[in-house]
């Protein structure tokens, strides 16, 4: 099935989703649950090893912050529960999750960038330097409220946070996970970095948390 949306630029965007038989699935009773809640999500923080990274991109002049959200885009995409979106009384699932991060300007305020998940490392990080670079030359506003084939994505490179609490209107009426990478920072041996995840209680539960971290020291283990 294809869904056409036509952003404020009159541009339009072609994503690719199917839908869920909410009778036949096996979590109706927690979904059923759930998004009767006024805010539905759920928040954990757990610290993960970024002691590969760290030393892969220092020792290639490449940037941490747009290969730590490759591996975040990545995981996204291959844990089929964090593409589920809930659209009415409808559950949908996309085909692929995109994402979008804030970015800091010289005045110290920041605007949304906004990135194509590409399955290749090196492609995707060609193509978010130009993405972070049109941003930053040409920076607008734009939070994409309407859109939900997306990951929202913050980074706090100053703070080795250990919770986090996200600026929410009541009720909520979206379903769109949000993901924080804190400072990482030295423990023994190794370079550990916090990273909170806000889910939607009624699409997905603490075992894909624990997916995600999981997941996510899978592929950094690889650099």
């Amino acid at each position: 099935m294809y869904y056409i949306y036509k952003c404020k630029a009159n541009v339009n965007y072609i994503f690719m989703f199917d839908k869920i038989n909410i009778n036949e699935w096996s979590r109706k009773p927690q979904f059923d649950l759930f998004k009767t809640y006024e805010n539905p999500f759920f928040n954990i923080t757990a610290n993960v090893d970024v002691t590969n990274l760290v030393n892969f991109c220092k020792n290639n002049g490449e940037s941490f912050f747009l290969n730590s959200l490759f591996i975040g885009a990545k995981v996204n995409n291959e844990i089929e529960e964090f593409r589920l979106r809930i659209r009415g009384d409808e559950i949908i699932i996309h085909d692929k999750i995109n994402f979008g991060a804030p970015v800091m300007h010289e005045n110290k305020t920041f605007t949304f960038c906004y990135f194509k998940y590409l399955d290749d490392r090196k492609e995707f990080i060609e193509n978010a330097e130009v993405s972070l670079k049109n941003e930053k030359e040409n920076p607008s506003f734009n939070p994409r409220h309407n859109e939900d084939d997306i990951i929202h994505f913050s980074v706090l490179p100053w703070i080795n946070f250990t919770s986090i609490k996200h600026a929410r209107r009541i009720p909520v009426t979206d379903s769109v996970p949000k993901i924080v990478y804190g400072k990482y920072t030295k423990m023994g041996d190794k370079f550990m970095m916090p990273i909170s995840l806000e889910l939607h209680h009624a699409l997905l539960d603490g075992y894909h948390a624990g997916l995600f971290y999981q997941m996510w020291e899978e592929i950094e283990m690889g650099f």
